[in-house]
């Protein structure tokens, strides 16, 4: 049985514990990709990270996106799942078109977006759309740092929310109906269906749902770095953005691996406190877990 473990442990070491280890490595050291790295720094480079007033505002972007997800995002994937889940008259076709954002690429997502925000009326479908309003201007959505970043979470919205809901879809699926109709026997309502029985059945799922979120938002890179860049004057930066730009584009590396070790444990001191509190029970089983 070990030897069958080998291979996929070889590859999770040199893939996974190896960087982990390196990255730790040269966060120590002020280095810039070429050589060896030798000029020894020691804690410099994280006093640094938690000094900089532009990481703190990646952090606090982080965070604020991390509460829109799971205060309008997974409440809304819940939503539309239990309208499409249930008799709906062309539920399959609203699975499908709600499902589709999440099979584009982010890169193609990120294009898309951009030629919809783009100030310019005669090339942006939403201010085109919006000066046909009496009195209301054009707005420069992405350069406006007051707007920037509600206009990436829609974004973010818009092209993740079909994988929450198909999540939730599977989640439907396993409820037994019998539980359902035994409710409704009984005399409940449609909204206690919903908060007696579907939602704590769904339990497992919620929990999964917010677990990814949560992790998701904040390693969030390729639709912010390409609408935005982090810009304007930093009102959309986040962590992964930071990183890359000292990493890769100014080749601070032992500063961009200080900075990717803090997202990391950021990332680690989450998903063991959820691990620690979240409770892991069976409903349908009735047995609890772990």
């Amino acid at each position: 049985m070990i030897l069958f473990l080998l291979p996929s442990l070889a590859l999770f070491v040199i893939f996974v514990i190896y960087p982990i280890i390196q990255s730790i490595y040269y966060s120590f050291f002020n280095w810039k990709g070429f050589g060896p790295a030798v000029d020894f720094i020691a804690l410099d480079n994280y006093k640094r990270i938690l000094t900089d007033r532009v990481f703190m505002i990646a952090l606090k972007n982080g965070f604020f996106i991390v509460i829109l997800s799971l205060v309008l995002q997974l409440p809304l994937s819940l939503g539309l799942a239990i309208l499409v889940g249930r008799n709906l008259p062309g539920r399959v076709f609203f699975r499908t078109i709600f499902f589709m954002p999440y099979v584009f690429s982010e890169v193609i997502s990120a294009i898309m977006w951009l030629g919809l925000f783009n100030p310019d009326p005669d090339r942006g479908l939403i201010n085109a759309l919006l000066i046909l309003i009496p009195g209301v201007k054009a707005q420069p959505w992405l350069g406006n740092p007051d707007t920037v970043l509600m206009c990436l979470f829609v974004v973010l919205t818009w092209k993740y929310f079909g994988f929450h809901m198909l999540l939730y879809l599977t989640g439907l699926q396993n409820i037994p109906t019998e539980i359902e109709e035994a409710a409704c026997i009984d005399g409940a309502n449609k909204f206690q269906l919903l908060t007696r029985i579907t939602l704590p059945l769904l339990g497992s799922t919620i929990r999964t749902t917010v677990y990814l979120s949560v992790l998701g938002s904040l390693q969030q890179f390729i639709l912010v770095w390409v609408m935005t860049h982090g810009g304007p004057v930093n009102a959309s930066e986040v962590m992964s953005t930071y990183m890359y730009r000292f990493g890769f584009v100014r080749f601070y590396l032992g500063y961009g691996s200080a900075v990717s070790i803090v997202m990391f444990l950021i990332c680690l001191i989450f998903s063991l406190a959820y691990q620690r509190l979240a409770p892991q029970q069976d409903y349908l089983g009735g047995t609890q877990k772990g």
